[in-house]
């Protein structure tokens, strides 16, 4: 992959394919370390992006971490694996490493981590004619440690501290130029209620759920020349299962997302045609760089130049369905919205997943309503391990 092809990789990162709109209102937000916003595993994107409500699993950590302490099994461990972007090149992917630990007495406590990696593939810059020629691969990653706890029979709340480090730069000894990657904190809260409803004759099950996370510093790129804010974002959710018949279930679930970062000043909304138009606009750019990411994400919600209706431009939803049969074969499907003019990402999502008494293996597809969108035709895969299978089969009690 060439030089070229690299800022087309890191836009592209982001996820928000660009269409024939008008770049005077095209308008999304910027953020660094984008691929901290893409669904790691293949059960939760299958379903449209959505995870903030459905049942505890071993990947919650990304969409909601006060799950765990409601998961079902003792441990788990999950791999999941994504081919990023294959439209576009070859060599780019999602690697994700995440679980779970039951602990102390009583059921109602959990800590988890997960490990992700992001790679770029390989780039090369400058000129192979000129010998000045350099092969990279630039990447991104980030670890976490969370903990969770149930606060009653019905309720728990989770946090998660997260290291973050991104590389996407080079050194240039004849230039002078040493870059370093980029480092970042941050830390995510996040709440989930569970109860039991009967309808009809049979029990069901809703559930509500809500994340805000990554809440941190931001990430200096250029020797902290170029600050970013983090993809700082609020998701909420619910989910409703009832039974359909004897070990036949059904999952409805509503995702929403709003990126909890400010808005770039856009220069087509001053009027640079004259000295205080130029002075303003360079002002509110001054503002926005320099801006906190707490203040940020108050300001998140107030910045939009159209008022409210720009504001709900900024909501994205997933609205997704999962069926169970006897908690071994699963079918899932779901959609995915976000506005033309703040990413215009659009997609179905398609799964399937098979589980025994230790292995789950899970496979999602997407399929995006733009045949021209980069992210169609994306597959992930997902394995988790569940170790209260491994015991019954060692026969450890």
């Amino acid at each position: 992959m060439k030089a070229k092809n690299l800022i087309i990789l890191i836009v592209a990162a982001t996820s928000f394919a660009v269409s024939a709109q008008d770049k005077n209102d095209f308008n999304p937000l910027q953020t660094g370390v984008n691929s901290l916003s893409i669904a790691p595993d293949a059960r939760g994107a299958s379903m449209g992006d959505l995870g903030a409500a459905t049942d505890p699993d071993a990947n919650s950590q990304f969409w909601n971490p006060s799950k765990y302490a409601f998961a079902y099994s003792k441990a788990a461990l999950s791999l999941s694996y994504t081919p990023w972007l294959r439209k576009l090149v070859d060599d780019i992917f999602l690697a994700n490493l995440s679980g779970y630990w039951k602990v102390g007495g009583g059921d109602n406590q959990s800590v988890s981590a997960s490990l992700r990696y992001f790679s770029l593939g390989e780039v090369t810059t400058g000129s192979e004619a000129i010998g000045s020629a350099q092969t990279l691969n630039p990447y991104e990653m980030s670890f976490d440690i969370g903990y969770s706890r149930k606060l009653s029979e019905k309720y728990s709340m989770g946090v998660v501290l997260r290291y973050i480090y991104s590389d996407l730069g080079f050194s240039d000894s004849y230039a002078g130029d040493n870059s370093t990657g980029a480092s970042a904190f941050s830390a995510d809260i996040s709440g989930y209620y569970t109860t039991f409803p009967v309808v009809g004759r049979s029990e069901c099950q809703w559930s509500w759920g809500w994340n805000i996370s990554n809440i941190g510093t931001k990430v200096s790129y250029n020797h902290g020349e170029d600050p970013a804010f983090l993809p700082t974002n609020l998701r909420l959710g619910t989910n409703f299962t009832f039974p359909l018949a004897d070990y036949h279930n059904l999952s409805l679930g509503l995702d929403l997302n709003k990126l909890l970062v400010p808005a770039r000043p856009r220069e087509s909304d001053y009027d640079t045609a004259t000295p205080d138009g130029q002075r303003e606009y360079l002002n509110a750019l001054e503002n926005w760089e320099n801006m906190s990411p707490i203040t940020g994400i108050f300001k998140s919600f107030s910045d939009a130049p159209g008022g409210f209706n720009e504001e709900m431009k900024e909501i994205m939803w997933s609205l997704g369905a999962e069926y169970s049969y006897n908690q071994q074969f699963f079918a899932r499907a779901g959609y995915f919205y976000e506005h033309a003019m703040k990413g215009n990402r659009q997609y179905f999502g398609i799964g399937a997943g098979f589980a025994m008494n230790i292995l789950r293996i899970d496979a999602s597809y997407m399929l995006a309503t733009a045949q021209t969108s980069p992210l169609d035709q994306t597959l992930r895969f997902t394995l988790t391990f569940d170790m209260d299978g491994l015991k019954e089969i060692f026969g450890k009690k």
